[in-house]
Order: structure tokens, then sequence, then C-alpha cells
């Protein structure tokens, strides 16, 4: 296949967050992010996994469920809706080996920005793995869309209208020339709204009552940097 046919298949399939959605609320889950710690009990007590095999008893890391759950959200989804499909950063370290850390989606600011994801069916999510003009394409169409790139220091010299995007960038997603929609844009909602409402009490409430691992000064962090209302 060609990159313009790749292209072509994530431009018909690609499920993409409304700008009105990512503006409500950037980030969803600001106590969490790739590699975090899991805690029980109201962040009273660690979360721990035991090796059935070997025996062995480690602290519980975050994967990406609380990534799925803010694309989810913001999408105004349940899981049982999307079966078969993938959330994708769209920023990140560029390393088909995965070889490199991560750090961007190991940073609570970027791990569940919705501004940093699309949902694509799981077979696509491959070509946004280990292709890196589809990701680069990506970012371009989300830098258009949210008026927004990664502010990470890591990815602070990677440039968004890479050349090549005139041959195979999608002819729905928004670019210098034009200020389009990409197809696959869920429209804000009262049922997101509500699920935002609902995410931003919790905030407040466990920044209050949460146990004592709760990471209240990440979280205010977090906040700050996105100009979020606690």
């Amino acid at each position: 296949m060609s990159l313009s046919e790749v292209m072509r298949l994530i431009e018909r399939t690609a499920r993409w967050v409304a700008p009105e959605s990512f503006k409500r609320l950037p980030v969803w889950y600001p106590e969490h992010s790739r590699r975090g710690l899991f805690y029980k009990n109201n962040w009273s007590e660690p979360q721990m996994n035991r090796n059935r095999q070997t025996g062995v008893t480690v602290h519980k890391h975050e994967g990406n469920l609380y990534a799925n759950k803010a694309l989810t959200y913001a999408l105004g989804l349940r899981g049982n809706d999307r079966p078969n499909w993938s959330c994708c950063h769209i920023w990140g370290i560029d390393d088909a080996s995965y070889a490199s850390t991560n750090v961007i989606v190991q940073d609570p600011r970027f791990y569940s920005c919705v501004a940093n994801m699309v949902l694509l069916p799981t077979p696509l999510k491959a070509f946004t793995d280990v292709m890196p003009e589809v990701k680069a394409m990506l970012r371009t169409c989300a830098y258009h869309l949210y008026g927004w790139r990664c502010g990470h220091e890591a990815v602070s010299c990677v440039d968004v209208e890479s050349p090549g995007h005139d041959i195979a960038y999608p002819k729905s997603w928004p670019n210098d020339a034009r200020s389009s929609r990409p197809l696959g844009i869920v429209t804000f909602n009262s049922s997101i709204d509500r699920d935002a409402s609902r995410r931003l009490d919790r905030i407040r409430f466990d920044l209050q009552n949460a146990g004592p691992h709760y990471p209240r000064e990440q979280v205010i962090a977090v906040a700050a940097y996105w100009n979020m209302q606690l």
C-alpha cells in the first residue's frame, strides 16, 4: 500500500474529539500517567500484582487504561461501544524499535490530553506506531484542529508542517489553507459535557479527600498548565 492509501483508510475511520470538547476539559485524569503507580482504597494502599508463575509481587503500573477512558468519554462513548478500536497517542517519542522511553505519555500533562489522542480501528494503529509519516500528519491535523501542539521539550524541534503532506495529507483535514474538520469528528454534546463535569467534580473531591498517595501537587500543576479551574 502507498502512503496515500494508508492515509485514506485513516481519514475514513479515525474518530476525533471536537475542539469544543477539548476546551471543556483538556486533560481528564491529571493524577495518572503511563507507568504511574496504582493505589486502592481511594489512594490509601498500593495496588499489588502477583505473578502466578514466579510468585513475585510488584506494585502495579499504569499502561493505557486512563488514556483510553479519557478518549472514550470525550467522544461520548462507553467502553462497550468501541470493541476492536484503540486509543492512539498523537505525540510521543518516535521510535519504531520501542527502545526509547516515551517521556511524553509519562507526563501527566499529555497522557490523558484528548487533543493528543485519536481513536482508530485496532489494525490501523500499527501504521501510527511504525510509520513516522503517518504520525506527522496526525500531528498536523491536531495542530490545525485544536490550535495546539505538544509543549514537551523532547519534541520542541518537531515540525508540524513536515514536507510531503501536500501529497498524502487527507483532503478533509485542516491545514494552512482550509479550516475544515476531519471526517469522524464527534460533536460536543450534553453527554460529553455531563461526563466532563463529573470528572472535574471528582478531581476536586479527591484533592480534598483522597488518601495520602494521591498526587496533589502533580494534579494542581497539570491544572495550572491547562488553565483548568479547580
